[in-house]
């Protein structure tokens, strides 16, 4: 079997420069331009692609997600512009939800709402993202005028002019993101002989991948599960874990572009005494091809999806550190709960599915029943306890 491009490019690189971190064969895996998963090819998201989100699931994620930003908008007192940004967008399904939702059920709320988003597929890593428009045109900015989330440096005033006259703050008052942390690239450790090795990528005289055992690469590595006061010494050997140091360096580059308002982060993963547990003795890293489940990172590089759950504790400690609070942290079945999602289930019933009771022995009061099934389906999966319920919501606030 042929070896792909992106497999001889990491090969040529790990003859030339000796193993690599597995954290930085998965940048190249998934993000190595012209070559990795996310910046080649169509979006891998979708029924039609690898894996698929909460957004994919049913419309009723994004109405939430509207509910969750219009109390938001209410906390800062309902500021006449309402920059949301969304990190890792992918196709903009998600802002364009909300937008329907908002102008459904919100109108004021609409007329103050800027939804931008921001994708990675330009950028050599998830930290690198391309920043794309969602809704409404953004009034006033000068052409070609920096915003905060680029790398470029912004000086002077921090407001832009309105047709009317008055001002827009161009720092978001929402940074969401919605399962973008668990594809950043992540290093593994391995404990033997009572010590943290690190997982590296080498490559075997027949040209296939292969992993090695070397000395931690740098200190944040070596150090990263005693700064959260894991036992690791007490479990068995052979046990694994990944770090994912992009994760800081994403909060602090976040924390960066907010000077009043909340960040908003859904992702699969728990605070780290949960996740770094004796249990797991192999990790969390999973791949994803054609909604298929592997432990086999190495095969396909830049043809499937890698991920390993979220330290939400790195994510709030790190926050703390960098002046914000903690403003909620819970499940993703309780937060959907509490923004009404049963509730709408049944105002949908009621509205739009009524012909599965009153007109049940007729073709449409099939198809009504059908579809109300379905529906009832989606957010069961939405909400499962364990699945997709499972997902940690995470808002921070400034």
């Amino acid at each position: 079997m042929p070896f792909s491009a992106l497999h001889q490019l990491i090969s040529e690189r790990i003859q030339r420069e000796g193993p690599l971190s597995f954290a930085e064969y998965m940048r190249m895996a998934l993000y190595e331009p012209g070559y990795g998963y996310y910046v080649t090819g169509s979006a891998k998201m979708g029924w039609q692609g690898d894996y698929f989100t909460s957004t994919d699931v049913s419309s009723l994620f994004a109405n939430c997600v509207g509910r969750q930003l219009y109390a938001l908008w209410g906390k800062l007192k309902h500021p006449a512009h309402f920059l949301v940004l969304e990190q890792g967008a992918g196709r903009g399904d998600l802002a364009g939800g909300v937008r329907a939702w908002a102008q459904e059920e919100a109108p004021a709320f609409h007329a103050a709402l800027d939804y931008q988003i921001e994708d990675i597929r330009a950028g050599q890593d998830a930290l690198g993202m391309e920043r794309t428009a969602a809704g409404r045109p953004e009034a006033g900015r000068p052409q070609g005028s920096p915003l905060p989330w680029t790398d470029e440096p912004i000086t002077g005033n921090t407001d832009v002019h309105s047709p009317d006259g008055g001002t827009q703050s161009i720092f978001p008052s929402v940074i969401v993101s919605n399962e973008l942390i668990d594809a950043f690239p992540v290093h593994i450790v391995e404990k033997r002989g009572g010590r943290l090795y690190e997982v590296l990528v080498d490559v075997q005289q027949d040209g296939r991948l292969c992993e090695v055992l070397g000395e931690p690469g740098t200190l944040a590595v070596a150090g990263y599960l005693d700064s959260f006061n894991i036992p690791w010494r007490t479990f068995e050997e052979g046990w694994r874990a990944e770090i994912n140091l992009d994760a800081l360096r994403w909060i602090q580059r976040t924390a960066s572009l907010l000077r009043r308002g909340f960040i908003l982060t859904i992702d699969y993963g728990d605070k780290a005494r949960a996740l770094y547990s004796a249990e797991r003795e192999r990790g969390t890293l999973l791949c994803y091809f054609q909604h298929q489940l592997s432990e086999r990172p190495l095969a396909r590089p830049g043809e499937q999806d890698i991920t390993a759950h979220v330290n939400f504790s790195a994510l709030i400690d790190e926050g703390r550190r960098l002046g914000l609070r903690l403003h909620k942290f819970t499940t993703q079945r309780l937060w959907l709960q509490s923004l009404s999602i049963q509730e709408e289930l049944e105002q949908r019933r009621v509205k739009e599915f009524a012909a599965a009771e009153t007109e049940r022995a007729t073709d449409r009061g099939q198809v009504a029943l059908l579809k109300w099934r379905d529906l009832r389906l989606r957010v069961a999966a939405l909400t499962d306890p364990a699945g997709m319920g499972n997902f940690k919501v995470l808002i921070l606030r400034r």
